[in-house]
């Protein structure tokens, strides 16, 4: 154990603590005037912390190999949960996406966990080919049916943050699992046609779709790409969070308001300030330096996570880092970039700021798969030559 101990980043440990003490800073100057309902956000915060922690070094101390092993089962299991919860789960903000645990008033979202059990399915199929060049038929067909059966899953619950994130660990761990360039290049094509073609039909049979949807429990999605696509063809209310999220962001300046002195966040002009909006809270109270320094402590991590994925001899435990980096990558340029007008809303979270116990929860248990590969290493190298 103290051998373990030893090897642990503690570097990565430091930004995560860092982590906990802004996340709860941030979370009670959001709710400092939003109500007696969200009293002691701040305390449940620090437990989820406590929670995360405690997880983060159990997961490290465990051979990250047994769990690839067992890729299959646990992505069985994660399955099994996405479509429970779609039928006997509880509905929150338009999305039944949630069990509601026996005790307190605690949430699990199976969607979260889906994402971790897809990165240690995907990097156990990777691995399997050794290095090799990955073929079509072979190997991509049934990596991409993989990713998309969550995906399809959790669309229709609905919820499209968490469904396109899927798509993009797919895409981060196939480029660095040997795809062939050819193959590579047809797929740039053949996204590129279906985005083409996705914005031909959208503005050609829009009011058709708007009906369908609207029928089928989706008019939100309607009106955040219209806001995205085209702010100027729908009402006050649909741009509301966007452009006050914009004004919040823009009027921190550089130096920002100062902590709790945001007016913006505080008098519920931007909703969700606590959990999914917390970025308005930073970039209002502490300004492009306070966004900037936070921006710094993602990319220490991410750096961090990659050292030891370039470190590592095990393809494995490589594949396993490189799809949470694309994880964590993708969820803090859309949250962000969807405030600033970049990407189209969504319900994604910033990792390691956002309110949120499974999502926190999640990012601890991939940081702490991360740790076990560079724990492990040594390990790992003995047993090179098989793998």
């Amino acid at each position: 154990m103290l051998d373990k101990l030893k090897k642990i980043d503690w570097v990565i440990v430091a930004i995560l603590l860092i982590f906990s003490g802004v996340s709860t800073a941030l979370i009670h100057s959001a709710i400092v005037s939003a109500g007696p309902g969200y009293a002691g956000y701040e305390v449940k915060n620090i437990i989820f912390y406590g929670v995360g922690l405690i997880a983060l070094f159990c997961t490290a101390f465990i051979d990250y190999r047994l769990l690839l092993k067992g890729a299959p089962i646990w992505y069985a299991i994660s399955i099994a949960l996405v479509i429970a919860v779609y039928l006997f789960g509880v509905e929150i903000n338009g999305a039944k996406g949630w069990f509601k645990l026996p005790f307190g008033d605690l949430l699990f979202q199976p969607a979260e966990l889906m994402k971790l059990t897809l990165i240690i399915m995907v990097a156990y199929m990777i691995h399997r080919r050794k290095g090799e060049p990955l073929g079509l038929i072979r190997d991509l067909l049934p990596i991409g049916l993989i990713g998309v059966v969550p995906f399809a899953l959790v669309l229709i619950q609905p919820d499209l943050g968490n469904a396109i994130i899927y798509l993009v660990i797919l895409v981060g761990m196939l480029w660095i699992g040997n795809v062939r360039y050819s193959i590579v290049l047809i797929g740039a094509v053949l996204f590129a046609a279906v985005v083409a073609g996705s914005l031909y039909l959208y503005t050609t049979y829009h009011d058709e779709i708007a009906v369908f949807l609207k029928e089928h429990g989706g008019a939100h999605w309607m009106s955040r790409i219209d806001t995205f696509l085209d702010p100027d063809s729908v009402s006050d209310d649909e741009r509301y969070q966007v452009e006050n999220s914009q004004i919040a962001i823009g009027s921190g300046g550089l130096y920002g308001t100062g902590y709790l002195a945001g007016d913006w966040s505080k008098k519920g002009f931007v909703p969700f300030t606590y959990s999914d909006s917390i970025f308005i809270v930073v970039g209002e109270e502490f300004g492009f330096v306070g966004a900037s320094a936070l921006l710094l402590l993602y990319f220490l991590l991410l750096y961090r996570m990659i050292l030891i994925a370039i470190q590592s001899d095990h393809r494995g435990g490589s594949y396993i880092i490189i799809g949470i980096v694309s994880m964590f990558v993708f969820q803090i340029f859309e949250n962000i970039g969807m405030f600033l007008g970049l990407m189209p809303l969504t319900g994604i979270t910033l990792p390691f700021i956002s309110y949120g116990g499974t999502s926190l929860l999640i990012n601890m248990l991939s940081v702490g798969l991360a740790i076990s590969v560079r724990i492990n290493r040594e390990k790992a190298s003995m047993f090179k030559a098989t793998e």
